[in-house]
């Protein structure tokens, strides 16, 4: 009988690597597929209050398709294997953001509030496209990491000076410069966000495995406390002088979850959670506003107070399970509908099924930013990215647990939907840092090393 050859082992330059799809065909074509939506429901609403399809119809629409299509090209160039549902995702809650506040602009008898939004709109995506041009490589963020505390710090404090400074609604989070309002609390979260991702790790080892164990938790030390008192006290102080408590709640709620990422130990959310409970308590006890917002919240139709928490709940019920249709409704009565009661506005003309398809693609939203996370190959890009994540998850939890009544009601803004050009901003110049690092742990090791090559013989050349 013959027998038969042994077998090789094929050599190491025989074997053919998968190849990485890029995704940009599909980003491409769910971006068209976000832009079509948006489209027909700008078109809805204009058939439901006036009756006709506008003859200015693409020159509005004309401003988001261009930006976001433009942003997809830059990806193509710079980061082409970038997740490819983060651009569809913002596209699509940017436009809805755009038609709903167009509605209440017609519910309210005209207004520029829906044009002023566009503007910002191709400002904020062309700020996305300059962060992925300037950073080629978000691991470089790691070297500015105090650097970027103190621009935090900085933009946490500009609302307070006496020129610059507006208040508005009680609240003191506004500056002015040049006839222009800007929140500069919005820019802050992205600054501190890198300063907490650099610090920890730094610090994530003494963190995480010094200290003692007591009652099943290990504790860490004392001297190891001092970052999340010093971020307790940074959220006390915005909730004091600029009585904001939304943004207080997200610095710190922010820091504590990085801090878990980083070290794995129940303990820092035992610690930050009593932190968090013995703040709003001692906050509830001493300033009128938060008291304010604490007796709303248990009673909303109580006399003699704001019924804005009031109207918004009636505008969530007369929508019911499929809402009125777009262009149907009244959601402008309620007090800020297009800026801090989106949400409910949404809720009434697109009822609970609507509000819970906006509520899924932020939560892809979410998902893709901690998939990013998990997918990072170094512990900077890990953690900037889960925080950059929970930032959106908790905003939005904020605000539409605020609307609902299942938490007191903050000044915060729903991220892409809400007017409001610095929020806009803020969170696409998210999307483009989520874009960059998903780009860098999506890339195969091949073309890696041949990038890294390359900077290095750049580097030599302009040395030599």
């Amino acid at each position: 009988m013959p027998v038969s050859a042994p077998a090789t082992n094929p050599s190491p330059s025989t074997v053919t690597s998968l190849r990485v799809r890029s995704g940009r065909t599909i980003e491409l074509v769910l971006t068209v597929l976000a832009l079509v939506i948006v489209t027909l429901a700008y078109v809805n609403v204009e058939l439901a209050v006036r009756g006709e399809v506008p003859p200015n119809l693409w020159r509005h629409l004309g401003i988001l398709a261009g930006a976001a299509l433009a942003l997809h090209v830059v990806l193509r160039w710079r980061a082409r294997y970038a997740d490819p549902l983060l651009l569809p995702v913002a596209t699509l809650l940017n436009g809805l953001g755009l038609v709903m506040i167009h509605r209440i602009d017609l519910g309210t008898g005209g207004g520029s509030v829906a044009s002023r939004q566009l503007l910002w709109t191709g400002l904020a995506v062309a700020a996305a496209a300059g962060t992925l041009l300037l950073v080629r490589d978000h691991r470089v963020l790691k070297r500015w990491t105090y650097l970027a505390m103190a621009l935090g710090f900085v933009l946490l404090l500009l609302p307070m000076l006496p020129v610059i400074g507006r208040e508005v609604n009680g609240s003191r989070l506004w500056i002015s410069i040049g006839g222009m309002s800007l929140q500069p609390g919005e820019l802050a979260k992205i600054a501190l966000t890198v300063f907490f991702a650099g610090y920890l790790v730094a610090t994530r080892d003494a963190l995480s495995l010094v200290g003692r164990r007591v009652l099943g938790l290990q504790l860490p030390r004392a001297r190891d406390l001092g970052p999340i008192l010093v971020a307790w006290m940074l959220s006390v102080m915005v909730l004091v002088l600029q009585r904001d408590l939304g943004s207080s709640l997200l610095f710190f709620g922010l820091f504590v979850a990085m801090l878990y990422v980083a070290t794995e130990r129940t303990s820092w959310i035992v610690i930050g959670l009593s932190l968090f409970v013995g703040g709003a308590v001692l906050a509830w006890r001493l300033f009128d506003h938060v008291q304010r917002r604490v007796t709303l919240w248990l009673d909303p139709f109580a006399p003699d107070q704001s019924d804005q928490v009031a109207k918004g709940l009636m505008g969530l019920a007369h929508g019911g399970i499929f809402g009125t249709g777009l262009g149907e409704g009244f959601p402008y009565i309620t007090y800020f509908a297009n800026s801090d009661y989106i949400v409910a506005s949404f809720g009434e003309e697109l009822g609970m099924v609507g509000l819970f398809a906006m509520l899924m693609l932020y939560a892809l939203l979410v998902e893709r930013g901690m998939r990013t996370a998990i997918g990072a190959r170094e512990g900077f890009g890990k953690l900037l990215a889960a925080g950059l994540s929970f930032t959106l998850a908790l905003q939005v939890f904020v605000i539409v647990g605020g609307i609902t009544r299942v938490i007191p009601l903050t000044g915060l803004t729903t991220p892409f939907l809400s007017a409001g050009g610095s929020s806009l901003l803020a969170n696409w110049i998210i999307v483009a840092l989520l874009l960059r690092i998903s780009d860098h742990a999506r890339r195969p090791v091949s073309e890696r090393r041949q990038e890294q090559a390359r900077d290095t013989t750049t580097r030599t050349k302009e040395v030599g």
